[in-house]
């Protein structure tokens, strides 16, 4: 008689282990000794929750790995918890860094950002996206960064839930494009106070609504310090627009002041080609701080934009669009002038 271990394999059959079950919040309130309650609020980013049990809340959602069921929780609410992000040049490090911050705050909101990455002079290619964009099942949709163009596609399109166009003021210190002013009449006062006279301005795109209001900013402080602008150049915020437009600086200007770090970076080595020292010869500022601002040759003065808090700043204002009062809107440090090495005071009059 053939036993019915003898009909199959000849090795037993190894059985299948099961899969973990998911962590939940009540899963989490009881390893934190809190309530729910208070496990949902801390993952809304309500900041009323005291230091110690916020501490202890992180240390139990990180030990089970908790992860929000973003699907059964929009069953429950009859709300997606998908955000449609527009976005562009997320090659340079500003754009990237607002949607690194944007994403890290959508995720402790319960949220997931569907980032779409555009031309930002293509039209009708935003025109395009934005028709996709819009008929997904989001909760609301921000763009990060404004172009003309996508300003006015944005503004002829009927979108079926909340939105929110981030303008590069967003995220300084709550203070709005204020703040930002404020740091740029700094540098300006603090070459005029080293005996700058004449300047030469490294502009972003002439579409970009970020470049716009640097440009705007500089040239009023000039204007009210009776200074002038010996030329100017529209870059692409790359550190090789920067390196070429130093072939347009009249040999009489003594400060250059850049839009960005990177542009302010390409114009230090072509000035190092051209044989003119920095700041002996001529001082350099740019904007951003950027981590690598502090290495460059010389170390650059600059302004510091907190952009991963903008891109935090920028999505709290669409969440409090999707339900008001229910997220905080984060705050972050206010533009801040930081001086290096990279500006001097003028050696000769020309």
């Amino acid at each position: 008689m053939t036993s019915a271990h003898d009909e199959g394999s000849s090795q037993p059959r190894a059985q299948a282990t099961p899969r973990p079950r998911a962590a939940t919040i009540y899963d989490v309130a009881e390893l934190a000794g809190v309530s729910h309650q208070t496990v949902s609020r801390h993952l809304k980013g309500f900041t009323g929750i005291r230091p110690e049990t916020r501490e202890r809340v992180e240390r139990a959602l990180s030990t089970l790995d908790y992860r929000p069921n973003l699907s059964a929780r929009s069953l429950i609410t009859g709300r997606s918890h998908r955000i449609g992000a527009l976005t562009y040049e997320i090659d340079q490090v500003g754009p990237s860094r607002i949607v690194q911050g944007a994403a890290a705050a959508a995720r402790a909101a319960g949220f997931v950002l569907d980032i779409v990455t555009l031309d930002a002079a293509d039209q009708d290619g935003i025109a395009k996206s934005l028709e996709v964009v819009n008929q997904h099942d989001l909760a609301g949709v921000i763009v990060l960064a404004s172009s003309d163009e996508m300003t006015e596609a944005f503004n002829r399109t009927v979108f079926r839930v909340p939105v929110y166009l981030s303008m590069d003021e967003d995220g300084l210190g709550g203070n709005g494009r204020g703040s930002l002013t404020a740091a740029i009449d700094e540098i300006i006062d603090h070459l005029h106070g080293l005996g700058h006279r004449r300047f030469f301005h490294l502009g972003g795109p002439a579409n970009w609504v970020a470049a716009q209001h640097r440009l705007l900013d500089y040239t009023d402080a000039l204007a009210r310090r009776g200074l002038e602008w010996a030329g100017m150049s529209f870059g692409d915020w790359s550190a090789a627009s920067g390196y070429a437009a130093m072939d347009m600086v009249p040999p009489d200007v003594t400060a250059i002041v850049s839009a960005n770090d990177q542009m302010a970076l390409g114009a230090l080595l072509a000035l190092d080609h051209q044989g003119r020292r920095v700041p002996e010869d001529i001082s350099v500022s740019g904007l951003d701080d950027v981590p690598e601002a502090a290495y460059y040759k010389p170390p650059l003065t600059t302004i510091r934009l907190d952009t991963v808090a903008q891109g935090g700043v920028a999505l709290g204002r669409l969440l409090d669009r999707i339900s008001p009062g229910e997220f905080p809107i984060p705050a972050s440090p206010p533009a801040q002038v930081v001086l290096r090495s990279s500006t001097g005071r003028v050696r000769s009059q020309p």
